[in-house]
């Protein structure tokens, strides 16, 4: 049995997309996922096919290489990534830093990023995340000092997807250190054209071996002031507040993909294996658990399908986004360890995809903002 995403708002072009970006996936990811593990980056080479393709651009402009249609379309891109198996490859964290060149960037920026982006000539990052911050993004200790044309860059972060190829940084950086949530602005650092930029090493992780992961450092970093994101200084905040909510979904769409990946595997080789002279299908236990998994998907999926006819209505909320972050993330991650118990002893070894799933899991309930500063914002939603 396959598992499959189909929804009412899936137009004939969503499907025609979504078989182009199966195909892809198949073709291009899932034969390459144990090599990019391994060397723990995914090579170059693949984000230009990705660019190709159609991949990266689905939701951009025309004018700058894209098709021109809504993030609906995004959504297939992440899903199939999902169901395939990767966890590697860092599209989300590219589409997420398209929007805020699309969304707040201006002619000339649009003009100067976009086009590379959507081509896979351009790898980016967003640098939020610092040792000692975490989900507080208010409490960011980089800083961005005024001088003359330039900012002068100066702090660390950590955890940041693409670190290691990114060619642009948005850097979430203080330009008044005494301003709180308002002195917080969003800047773009073109990693070739700056000194004093270090890329740190590529973090060792639990899953998602395939990604680089690193810390970044900037030492006095030299970046023109013509590369702040919007057209005040202290809006980074706002920015980062408004994109939040499809951020936040992104993870829980990711997560219906890996569950839909997750089951069909399981399903099949409970069918296939055999204990005490019948199937493992056979069981009760096994027949229930798969039952609660099915039911914990669905659900899932049918909060996700509301978030996506918000998102093409262009009402989606950041409420929205915590809830499809939190319980998609949380759902994942209870699919992954039931479909894992089922295989038993092989559940445990890295050959078999099921492995591979559980833990890449566990970090969806962490980054994008912690499950329990998610359970939070949901809750001051009530208290509004």
């Amino acid at each position: 049995m396959n598992f499959d995403w189909q929804a009412n708002w899936m137009t004939e072009e969503h499907l025609m997309f979504k078989e182009s970006m199966r195909k892809f996936m198949e073709a291009e990811i899932a034969p390459n996922t144990d090599l990019w593990a391994e060397q723990g980056i995914v090579d170059r080479e693949f984000w230009l096919k990705a660019g190709s393709a159609g991949l990266l651009g689905a939701s951009a402009p025309t004018e700058f290489g894209g098709a021109g249609v809504d993030q609906s379309f995004d959504a297939l891109t992440i899903y199939e990534q999902a169901r395939v198996g990767d966890a590697g490859w860092g599209f989300g964290v590219h589409n997420i830093c398209m929007h805020y060149i699309l969304g707040y960037g201006n002619d000339e920026q649009r003009s100067r990023w976009l086009p590379g982006l959507i081509a896979g000539e351009i790898i980016p990052a967003i640098a939020m995340t610092e040792p000692g911050t975490g989900s507080d993004l208010q409490a960011v200790k980089t800083t961005a000092t005024a001088d003359g044309d330039d900012y002068i860059l100066n702090g660390s972060k950590i955890f940041i997807t693409n670190g290691q190829q990114a060619d642009i940084v948005i850097v979430v950086a203080k330009t008044d250190k005494q301003a709180g949530a308002s002195g917080v602005s969003l800047i773009v650092l073109e990693a070739s054209e700056v000194t004093g930029f270090q890329r740190g090493r590529n973090l060792k992780k639990l899953g998602m071996k395939g990604q680089d992961t690193s810390e970044l450092f900037f030492e006095d970093v030299r970046v023109p002031r013509t590369n702040l994101l919007g057209q005040n200084e202290g809006r980074g905040f706002f920015q980062l507040m408004s994109q939040l909510g499809w951020e936040r979904l992104v993870i829980g769409i990711g997560a219906i993909g890996a569950m839909d990946g997750m089951m069909s595997e399981t399903i099949r080789y409970v069918k296939e294996r055999k204990a005490f002279g019948q199937r493992l299908m056979d069981f009760q236990n096994t027949r229930f658990k798969l039952a609660e998994a099915k039911s914990k998907l669905e659900v899932t999926r049918s909060f996700i399908n509301e978030c996506i006819c918000k998102v093409i209505g262009a009402n989606l909320e950041s409420v929205d986004g915590a809830m499809a972050k939190w319980w998609g993330s949380q759902m994942q991650c209870e699919v992954a360890d039931e479909c894992l118990q089922l295989f038993g002893g092989y559940g445990y070894m890295m050959e078999y995809p099921i492995a591979k799933a559980y833990a890449d899991a566990r970090v969806q309930k962490i980054y994008g903002g912690s499950n329990e500063i998610q359970k939070e914002l949901i809750a001051r939603s009530l208290d509004g």
